[in-house]
């Protein structure tokens, strides 16, 4: 006697066969690899809480960028680390800004091999290490910000950046940015809108890789990142975004908030981004080094779980290793 479910079973019997049925996959064009650029050393910098990831030097960012080229990857995010910091975040909109000038130095190298993004925040660049310009509770100003932002837009735009990436999670900061890019003839420049982005304990390792940390009484960014345990604020948000003309929206972390992909997928048409974060790639590399875990493959797992969930790509610090490991 013959019994149905076995042909699932039956389906499952050969790595082709298993290939042949996959309902998704995650392949090197489906990845963007967040690099970090800074301005005051001479060699890469290891991040110990990142293994395997550095701050560049503009030499070598330069060079890492040509070798994912290579590799296939079709895209960056670049985040500067700047030593001179102030209360405005003045060196994210400096022409002579850190990611400025590396936006210039990929575009020459690179041309339109890669898409060239770049974060758009200001915690990066200020002295008190909030997305924003503070007001007198030591929160961010939500219009003044909105105001920054927009100059950094331009410069990033005018630097050769592809696309922006808004990530400071403040109200009305898409409308903003795009009126900021349209109004200096960057019209063709797109916008990542950080639409989820999360109040998340998983940033540990990126905060340590921008040597970010909030200081004094000025409280955390709670009052204006995403709280966990919720999922229609997250909708809201994304709505948001794609009505002030966002082109792509983003949820971030990934793998603790594929929920929210989910629904954010189903929810929209634009092109949905996840946020493979610091903390969920130090915990697979942090488990591997051990030999907990085969690290390899829990990575492979989790970004399939991402793309599964709804995501048309994935900001993470695997990308070169996936491609890597793609071209054997």
């Amino acid at each position: 006697m013959a019994f149905p479910t076995r042909r699932l079973r039956r389906l499952r019997r050969t790595p082709a066969l298993r290939r042949l049925r996959a309902e998704s996959a995650i392949g090197v064009d489906d990845v963007v690899a967040p690099l970090f650029v800074r301005e005051d050393i001479t060699e890469p910098n290891p991040i110990a809480s990142l293994p395997g990831i550095v701050q560049h030097t503009r030499e070598s960012l330069v060079k890492e960028a040509r070798a994912l080229v290579e590799l296939g990857v079709p895209g960056v995010i670049l985040f500067g680390v700047t030593k001179a910091k102030d209360a405005t975040g003045s060196q994210a909109s400096d022409p002579d800004g850190i990611v400025q000038v590396a936006l210039r130095d990929l575009r020459d190298e690179v041309g339109d091999d890669l898409v060239l993004m770049a974060d758009l925040c200001l915690d990066e660049y200020t002295d008190h290490g909030h997305c924003g310009v503070l007001d007198a509770g030591g929160q961010p100003d939500n219009d003044a910000t909105l105001e920054r932002y927009a100059e950094v837009a331009v410069a990033q735009a005018d630097a050769g950046a592809d696309v922006v990436a808004p990530s400071g999670m403040m109200d009305g900061q898409v409308g903003a940015i795009r009126a900021g890019l349209d109004g200096a003839g960057h019209a063709q420049a797109a916008i990542l809108a950080y639409s989820a982005k999360y109040a998340s304990a998983l940033y540990g390792p990126f905060r340590d890789a921008v040597d970010v940390s909030i200081v004094g009484g000025t409280g955390d960014r709670r009052t204006y990142q995403q709280d966990p345990r919720n999922v229609r604020e997250a909708l809201a948000e994304v709505a948001e975004d794609v009505a002030e003309g966002a082109d792509m929206v983003m949820v971030k972390p990934a793998l603790a908030y594929l929920d929210v992909l989910a629904a954010v997928r189903a929810a929209v048409d634009v092109p949905v981004a996840a946020y493979h974060v610091s903390g969920e790639y130090a915990m697979v590399k942090a488990a591997a080094e051990r030999g907990w875990i085969d690290g390899q493959a829990v990575a492979l797992e989790h970004l399939g779980a991402i793309k599964r969930a709804g995501a048309d790509f994935v900001l993470t610090y695997l990308a070169r290793e996936l491609a890597q490991s793609l071209h054997g």
